[in-house]
């Protein structure tokens, strides 16, 4: 079986012409014809994935964190193709809510062994993602930060720098939302839109229990000041959140949000674009066929609230 493989150059810490060699082998001795890239931008990430989205190859590999697999996810999306994901990243949120072994053997192993799942994308303005999308501060903290490394920061101290910088600044958001039918007005620091839900709460904040009940999860809150975010912040490590008048939970299929700005700063999976509003959310249920572990289905899911929790901001 031919496969195509992207690796991003700055994922990770190890070497990528010895990841290179050490891939070659693992994929011959799993009986695939492989061929492997190394991107050194995102933009060439992006042009290789198009490229394999082109090719003969059944199977489309992303090696890299979030951003790489959205940008390789995309293409495998508009080509009928697989995702594979070898887990490059820092972070490796779409790896660990599908299960994937973050071990290089074990994630190769898992794309040999071939069992596909079919999960949901998000999608605002045609442009896909598999995890969230946010306005707001994460943008802002994003935008910073990237100056910063430009500046020959690392990532780790640039994102610190760049989070105080912005936490100091704490610029508000003006948004307009129209969900199943209501309206919905607020002045916030942040929207939080997921490829469906959130956990919100305890130690498992961040994560997904499932990637294809065909929804979208949105939480933000409410004209919170800079100590209401620290105190949501604690509820959510503690328990708590969404008993917090002014902290929104809901979920949809489809929403949309306008601001008074000609451009928004988005952030999808962690890459941040400009967006002409109105942003036009909405979920594509079972769109991406990807190479993963059979999902338990007794596994418990997080409950998110189907209906808006703030009180007189309806109208």
């Amino acid at each position: 079986m031919k496969i195509e493989v992207i690796l991003n150059a700055h994922s990770g810490t190890d070497d990528k012409k010895d990841v290179h060699r050490r891939l070659q082998k693992l994929f011959v001795a799993s009986g695939f014809d492989a061929r492997i890239s190394i991107a050194r931008t995102g933009a060439r990430v992006v042009e290789l994935a198009q490229r394999a989205g082109r090719s003969d190859a059944d199977i489309i590999v992303a090696g890299g964190g979030d951003g790489t697999i959205n940008s390789v996810a995309s293409a495998a999306l508009e080509s009928d193709k697989t995702l594979g994901v070898l887990p490059f990243g820092t972070m490796n949120h779409f790896a660990k809510d599908l299960h994937i072994p973050l071990d290089l053997d074990d994630a190769i192993k898992t794309i040999a062994a071939g069992q596909v799942i079919e999960i949901d994308v998000g999608e605002v303005n045609d442009r896909i993602f598999v995890n969230n999308s946010s306005l707001g501060l994460y943008p802002s903290i994003v935008r910073e930060r990237q100056k910063q490394q430009r500046l020959g920061w690392g990532k780790w101290p640039a994102y610190v720098w760049a989070a105080l910088a912005v936490l100091r600044r704490y610029p508000f958001l003006d948004v307009r939302l129209s969900i199943d039918g209501k309206e919905l007005a607020s002045r916030t620091p942040f929207v939080f839109i997921g490829n469906n839900e959130y956990e919100m709460e305890t130690l498992n904040i961040g994560g997904r229990a499932c990637l294809d009940a065909g929804k979208l999860s949105l939480y933000m809150s409410d004209r919170t000041s800079r100590l209401g975010l620290f105190r949501l912040a604690l509820r959510a490590l503690f328990g708590g959140l969404r008993q917090e008048k002014d902290f929104i939970a809901l979920c949809t299929k489809e929403v949309w949000i306008g601001t008074k700005h000609k451009r928004a700063r988005v952030a999808l999976d962690g890459e941040v674009l400009l967006m002409e509003p109105p942003l036009h959310y909405r979920v594509r249920p079972r769109a991406l066929r990807v190479l993963a572990p059979i999902p338990n289905q007794n596994r418990e899911r997080p409950a998110v609230s189907p209906s808006i929790k703030s009180k007189d901001q309806t109208r």
